[in-house]
């Protein structure tokens, strides 16, 4: 396996087989979010979006936790008597840029969540398009604990993973949930021992990157247009989105390859 890296202060990136993988590196203090992270988070992403030779994006954390969050420790020399937070512009700054950017992007991005994976820890991975966790795995909606609301598109993201009721729960009480509960309610796609993530994270990314890019796309922006749409609006741009996937090399590709009972070469074209 051939391929670059690069290091940031608050994250690395390696990309090697068509997958750049994005590791949030602050494994003293968990991991968890400063302005430099939101900053070269976003970056990162920027680049692995326009890298041609990039087709899928894994976001994993080093060390024992995927992400703490926020770093309050970040934050104390500003939480004296008289302070206002001014929340609602730090997250339209720092941390809704990073979300709409995950979900907005055409590539698949994977989270591979070692740890634990909590407030906007937990949004980050829920952002993303597929989950597999560690055994040691944990999420926890924990901004009821210091009087917030879940932010970084929890609210948003959470419901339609694991229903109304269940999201409710993990939010207004801010209990952790596990790995095994994580795969019984469909938050987490797969749980996989600890000493076997990274490997079965890299075989899921490699066989995304593997398979045809526009299809992949278009597959990615239907279902999350699907939310707004009604059923014969969704079913018009379905059209729509096949009419382009079927003009592809690779679906005449794939087609071919059925036929001629051999394994396709998909180019991204």
């Amino acid at each position: 396996m051939t391929g670059t890296a690069t290091q940031y202060e608050t994250i690395a990136v390696a990309t090697a087989d068509q997958v750049a993988t994005i590791t949030l590196n602050r494994p003293d203090v968990l991991n968890a979010f400063n302005d430099a992270f939101s900053k070269e988070m976003i970056d990162a992403l920027k680049n692995a979006e326009r890298d041609p030779d990039v087709h899928v994006i894994v976001i994993t954390g080093s060390g024992r936790a995927f992400s703490s969050g926020q770093d309050l420790e970040d934050l104390k020399h500003k939480y004296v008597p008289g302070h206002v937070p001014e929340l609602g512009e730090d997250l339209r700054r720092r941390y809704d840029p990073m979300i709409t950017r995950i979900r907005s992007m055409s590539k698949p991005v994977v989270a591979s969540v070692n740890g634990v994976a909590a407030g906007a820890g937990c949004s980050l991975a829920l952002a993303c398009d597929l989950r597999i966790a560690s055994e040691h795995a944990s999420f926890i909606e924990v901004f009821v604990n210091v009087g917030l609301v879940p932010d970084s598109a929890s609210t948003w993201t959470l419901p339609r993973l694991v229903g109304w009721g269940r999201a409710m729960d993990m939010c207004l009480t801010g209990r952790k949930v596990k790995a095994d509960e994580a795969l019984a309610i469909g938050l987490v796609n797969a749980v996989v021992s600890a000493d076997d993530l990274e490997a079965e994270t890299r075989t899921l990314a490699t066989h995304l990157a593997s398979l045809p890019a526009q299809a992949l796309s278009l597959t990615k922006r239907l279902m999350n247009e699907s939310y707004g749409r009604t059923l014969g609006e969704q079913l018009e741009a379905e059209a729509f989105a096949q009419d382009t996937a079927g003009k592809t090399s690779d679906h005449f590709e794939g087609v071919t390859a059925f036929i001629e009972k051999r394994k396709p070469n998909f180019t991204g074209q």
